[in-house]
């Protein structure tokens, strides 16, 4: 069960960190996983990282998702170097500078939200809206995104035009779910609680009901799955992946 052989993946933002443990995650189940991230020297460091572990299944397509050059060339590269792509993982979403300078409502300004909006809500559909027409085609395709808790629970941190702008790439996943539904492609969502990336995280993670934060590897193994052909009747869903800090 769960093998990707044959599959062509792209996981943006994943230079480091979740992303990294997704695209590892992909490439052991014999998936073709192209790696993107904003900084290109993090992209080829994660390359080399994984071609040193033995998976010569990857490659890199360094770009900013929330320009429209660069999500051309990104999806140039990918289809030059694998064709088509038959996966692919929206991981990106912390824009530089975050979570550093988190401001709570009403010291957000305009471009606050715009920042957000064009990561984590543009490209996320400019993206999805590229990649279509040839799952359509192959009556196949997965579409994951990767959101947090934030969309779910009020937070005091300062995160609400965050959780804004991945609470509309939700929703709209959810209605394309239905759309394309019939044509073999799913939508869904990894919705992350505290992961083990983030600050001073062992003090949240006690708060889980395992009693640890998340790892790449836990949420690799969870896109492993929604990318596999056994997923094909888990679609719209937006799935908890917190270890049991939330559990209604």
């Amino acid at each position: 069960m769960f093998n990707l052989s044959g599959l062509v993946c792209l996981v943006t933002g994943s230079g480091q960190g979740m992303g990294l443990g997704i695209v590892r995650a992909l490439a052991h189940q014999g998936a073709q996983v192209m790696i993107n991230d904003l900084f290109p020297e993090r992209a080829h460091n994660a390359m080399e990282v994984l071609l040193s572990e033995g998976y010569h299944n990857v490659g890199v397509a360094p770009g900013d998702i929330t320009q429209a050059a660069d999500r051309e060339s990104i999806l140039t590269l990918t289809q030059t170097q694998f064709g088509q792509i038959d996966v692919l993982v929206h991981n990106a979403g912390v824009p530089p500078g975050m979570p550093t300078n988190l401001k709570c409502f009403q010291q957000l300004e305009q471009r606050d939200y715009e920042q957000q909006m064009a990561l984590n809500f543009d490209a996320v559909r400019a993206l999805t809206h590229a990649v279509l027409p040839h799952m359509q085609a192959q009556k196949f395709g997965r579409i994951i995104t990767i959101t947090s808790e934030s969309w779910r629970i009020g937070l005091p941190f300062g995160l609400s035009n965050y959780a804004a702008a991945k609470s509309a790439s939700l929703g709209m996943m959810r209605h394309l779910a239905h759309e394309v539904g019939r044509q073999g492609i799913t939508c869904n969502a990894l919705s992350l609680g505290t992961m083990n990336n983030f600050g001073d995280f062992q003090e949240y993670a006690k708060n889980t009901a395992v009693g640890r934060a998340g790892s790449p590897e836990d949420v690799g193994a969870a896109v492993v799955y929604l990318a596999s052909r056994e997923a094909s009747w888990m679609t719209g869903q937006v799935i908890p992946l917190n270890g049991g800090s939330v559990t209604a």
